[in-house]
C-alpha cells in the first residue's frame, strides 16, 4: 500500500506539472484571443476550466499511480504507462496548438488523436486494473466534450 501511495503521489505531481506548464500556452490567449472568437451556446465559462482540469489531472495521476504500482517490469504495465505518457503529451500539445499557436483546425486533429490515445490508455489500464481504467472515464468524457467544442469553435470562426 505504501508503494502504491508513493507511485500515485509521483504520478499526480507529474500530471499537475504538465497541466501547469500547458497553462502557459493558454494564459495570454484567454485574455486577448479566445474572447474574440465566436463560440457555441454550450461553451462553459472560462472559470470552469481550471478546476475541472485540476480534478482530472489528479484522477489521471491516481489512475497512473495504481497501474505503475503493479510493477513496471510487467509488459502490460509498461504498455499502459507508455500509452498514458503519449496521451499526456498530446494533452499538452493541444493547449500549445489551440491557444499558443491559435490554430483551432490543427488543434482539432490533435484532440482527435488525443481521444484515440486516451481510449487505448483506458483499454490497457483496464487490463492492469479496473479501478485505474474507470478513473479515466471523466477525462474521456471531458475531452470528448472539448473535441465537440473545438470543432464548433473552428466551424464558427
Amino acid at each position: 500500500m505504501k508503494k502504491q501511495i508513493y507511485y500515485i503521489a509521483i504520478a499526480v505531481t507529474i500530471c499537475l506539472i504538465i497541466g501547469f506548464l500547458s497553462s502557459f500556452a493558454t494564459k495570454s490567449s484567454i485574455v486577448d484571443w479566445y474572447p474574440t472568437l465566436n463560440k457555441p451556446s454550450f461553451n462553459p465559462p472560462n472559470k470552469i476550466f481550471a478546476p475541472v482540469w485540476s480534478v482530472l489531472y489528479v484522477m489521471m495521476g491516481v489512475a497512473a499511480g495504481i497501474v505503475w504500482a503493479k510493477g513496471f517490469h510487467h509488459r502490460w504495465v509498461k504498455t499502459a504507462l507508455y500509452h498514458f505518457i503519449f496521451q499526456l503529451l498530446f494533452n499538452a500539445l493541444w493547449s500549445i496548438i489551440f491557444f499558443g499557436l491559435k490554430q483551432p483546425l490543427l488543434a482539432l486533429f490533435v484532440i482527435i488523436t488525443l481521444l484515440i490515445l486516451i481510449a487505448l490508455t483506458f483499454k490497457w489500464f483496464k487490463v492492469v486494473n479496473n479501478t485505474a481504467a474507470y478513473l479515466l472515464v471523466p477525462y474521456i468524457l471531458w475531452v470528448l466534450f472539448a473535441t465537440v467544442l473545438n470543432f464548433k469553435i473552428w466551424e464558427l470562426n
